[in-house]
């Protein structure tokens, strides 16, 4: 018995590990075998999925705005979404890169001869599919453990908001220029998930940019904002007849928060967690 456990063991490590094709959210198929070693990524929610997967090790240089967790500020830092650094990318040798859909520069490192995988999440079944895809990639089985700690933590911070606060109908505004957070993005189902109401329908996109005359009309009872934002919003024209600005009933996150909450990603339930709190603190207030 002990010799045919060895034997399947020396089998195990003389077999190269199989090919797998990968399909990204752009509907490109990449060829990966061996799992990659060196990996390059140019979105934080992605930079934080391979390091909860337990592949933080493997990441060559991320994009300037990757700062999860505390390690990867260390790495080469490759630029934004407009001034990716290709010449330092190439440079690095990567065995795959991680880029966002939206990204400008995959095609251009797809010509360079790399292998490109573009991953988007923007939903909780999104989050789900790209821990998946993830996982695939960097040869980890059961990545969806992590996805079981996310509606862990979320159905925990759901149940910690009170009777009175369910229902209320909240602003989340995500970003400057009065770009909300509406019902069909991941942060809206989060509030969905937590009982709270959201004045931005799912019809107007995940998020769209608002005419501040709609959230006056809309008379939100809460507001949730970064503190890069929030400068000014009291005194925004008409804003002081809305019953959340009346009532102090405004949550200004810090920075460090604000990264949490924007990230579709491993963070989700902190991130659920954190309005959980805006909402027991300010909704019955």
């Amino acid at each position: 018995m002990l010799e045919r456990f060895f034997f399947a063991l020396l089998l195990a490590i003389a077999l190269p590990a199989a090919a797998v094709d990968i399909k990204d959210d752009l509907g490109q198929v990449t060829t990966v075998s061996p799992p990659p070693q060196r990996i390059v990524s140019l979105l934080p929610s992605l930079t934080e999925t391979v390091c909860e997967l337990g592949a933080c090790a493997r990441l060559v240089g991320v994009d300037r705005y990757s700062n999860f967790p505390a390690s990867v500020n260390a790495l080469p830092k490759l630029g934004g979404m407009d001034d990716t650094n290709v010449e330092l990318i190439a440079s690095l040798k990567p065995d795959v890169v991680l880029v966002a859909v939206s990204s400008r520069v995959a095609e251009r490192l797809r010509a360079l001869g790399m292998k490109v995988i573009a991953l988007e999440p923007r939903s909780y079944k999104d989050v789900q599919r790209v821990l998946n895809v993830i996982g695939q990639v960097l040869g980890v089985p059961d990545a969806q453990r992590v996805w079981r700690r996310i509606e862990a933590g979320v159905a925990a911070a759901a149940s910690s908001v009170p009777a009175q606060a369910r229902g209320i109908r909240v602003y989340y505004e995500v970003a400057s220029g009065l770009y909300a957070a509406g019902e069909s993005s991941f942060m809206g189902e989060t509030l969905t998930r937590l009982g709270a109401g959201n004045i931005i329908p799912a019809n107007l996109g995940p998020f769209p940019k608002i005419n501040p005359e709609y959230v006056v009309k809309a008379n939100p009872a809460l507001i949730m904002i970064g503190a890069r934002g929030s400068e000014g919003l009291t005194e925004r024209p008409g804003w002081n007849r809305i019953d959340a600005v009346k009532r102090g009933r405004i949550c200004v996150f810090k920075p460090e928060d604000g990264d949490i909450l924007v990230r579709p990603g491993p963070r989700m339930a902190e991130a659920a967690q954190i309005m959980a709190k805006c909402l027991r603190e300010k909704a019955t207030s």
